[in-house]
């Protein structure tokens, strides 16, 4: 491994304390020093991870524990890691946070330990001064096997104050602190009720990042960053067996990717195309036929903020319902389950008719229907798993969807060993399967191979 090589996680001590706009700047500083960067986040966040690939122009990769397995979720970091220089890992939530109340299950920390990669700790400098050294003190304190290399101000507006709180810091934490974020108007990433809005439906202008990573770069220290986050050994890993070249070799996935569909974790299409399968992107809100293919997939996204464009386009929803008919293996997730129901009501509750092939109806909320991780067990075969196997994933979502079939899978979701919830989703309609359910095929590439036997069924 080159000596200069370097990975830390990002951490904050909560949700929206700026890790995502920090992450950012340092990606474009980096690569404004002509380094390669790898942008990963923690979890299975599709936004950030398109900002991250907006900005830094490389595509950023999840590394989720609830999906993972651990020696496949290493065998990928270190895959990704050995094509840079640096790999920058925006944590979730509070550095501690994952899921339920155990530190070490599916949070930022846990997964540093995993990694063996450092901790750089962001806190927040807004309306503080010493006490800001009994926050880091108490994240240090908090679990001792944790490296804590570094902390980073952000919202500081001026030197003397950032002094007095570095300061504060080192004395009491004996930590390096390696610089503060200036407060910056100009730098803010757009939100709506449903989160951040994505990158696809934003005009990523880079001049304000370049601008921003111009003054990163002089009040944080570069260099020490760099130093600090040296890996000198890696996790071990490997990945599972994978489905056989020849299995894919031969077959066309038409991948729906416009402002209404673009949920698709990076990994995924790597594993399609590393088993021989063809990608041609398509866009159901604009195009009016889809690519000839034996393979379709309609991946998360928001549509219904694109409800109306999505009916209009009726030469679309015909073809995928022609496609549906003819054989062609289709995999929706979320919004792509949407879009193949009957209708969407959208939140002004106006009804827009769909593709119209799994029997059933969305209706938008106000608030979240289903938020988490859960795991979903096949009752009967299914395009991806065989009765009684066991897929785990991630829901979030403000629609609800009315089936006029049967559930496929029994869905639960638990939290510190109870279960919390139980329920039915994912449905299937000849060849063509939907569920709420995103999923990162690493966990069991194998489930790849029930997809290209059910496309070559009808060739």
């Amino acid at each position: 491994m080159p000596e200069r090589r370097s990975a830390f996680i990002l951490a904050g001590t909560g949700s929206g304390c700026g890790k995502t706009t920090v992450t950012l700047g340092l990606l474009a500083a980096f690569k404004h020093r002509g380094l390669r960067v790898q942008p990963c986040k923690v979890g299975p966040d599709y936004i950030d991870t398109a900002w991250h690939r907006a900005v830094s122009g490389v595509a950023s990769r999840n590394l989720d524990s609830f999906m993972l397995p651990e020696s496949t979720l290493n065998a990928l970091f270190c895959h990704h890691l050995a094509a840079c220089d640096v790999a920058v890992i925006e944590g979730v939530m509070g550095l501690y946070d994952g899921y339920g109340t155990n530190p070490d299950y599916c949070s930022s920390a846990a997964l540093a330990k995993q990694l063996g990669v450092p901790v750089i700790l962001l806190v927040d400098g807004k309306g503080v001064s010493t006490s800001i050294a009994a926050t880091v003190l108490g994240f240090q304190h908090f679990d001792p096997h944790l490296n804590i290399a570094g902390v980073i101000i952000n919202r500081v507006s001026r030197d003397s104050h950032f002094q007095l709180l570095k300061q504060a810091i080192e004395r009491y934490c004996a930590i390096p602190v390696l610089g503060y974020v200036p407060l910056s108007a100009d730098i803010t990433l757009p939100e709506r009720h449903l989160g951040l809005l994505t990158a696809q439906e934003s005009d990523t202008d880079p001049r304000p990042w370049q601008a921003f990573a111009e003054r990163l770069a002089q009040t944080v220290d570069i260099d020490q960053l760099l130093a600090i986050s040296r890996i000198s050994h890696l996790p071990p890993g490997h990945m599972p067996t994978m489905p056989q070249s020849e299995e894919g070799a031969g077959l066309t996935l038409a991948l729906a990717y416009d402002e209404a569909f673009n949920f698709y974790y990076p990994d995924n299409l790597d594993l399609l195309e590393r088993a021989g399968v063809r990608i041609v992107r398509f866009s159901p809100l604009r195009d009016a036929a889809l690519p000839a293919c034996q393979m379709l997939w309609l991946g998360g996204g928001y549509p219904e903020l694109h409800a109306r464009a999505l009916s209009e386009n009726s030469s679309m929803r015909q073809a995928i319902r022609a496609a549906h008919q003819r054989g062609v293996a289709i995999y929706a997730e979320c919004g792509g389950l949407m879009y193949l129901g009957d209708t969407l009501r959208d939140a002004q509750d106006e009804v827009w008719p769909m593709v119209g092939v799994i029997p059933g109806d969305s209706r938008m909320g106000n608030k979240l229907t289903r938020f988490g991780y859960c795991e979903a067990r096949a009752r009967q075969p299914t395009l991806l798993a065989a009765t009684g196997e066991t897929l785990r994933g991630h829901e979030f979502h403000y629609s609800d969807f009315s089936p006029r079939t049967a559930a496929l899978f029994d869905c639960h979701k638990t939290r510190d060993g109870e279960v919390l919830k139980r329920w039915q989703g994912g449905w299937q309609v000849g060849n063509t399967f939907a569920s709420y359910l995103h999923l990162h095929f690493a966990q069991r590439p194998l489930m790849l191979t029930r997809w290209f036997a059910a496309a070559r069924s009808t060739q």
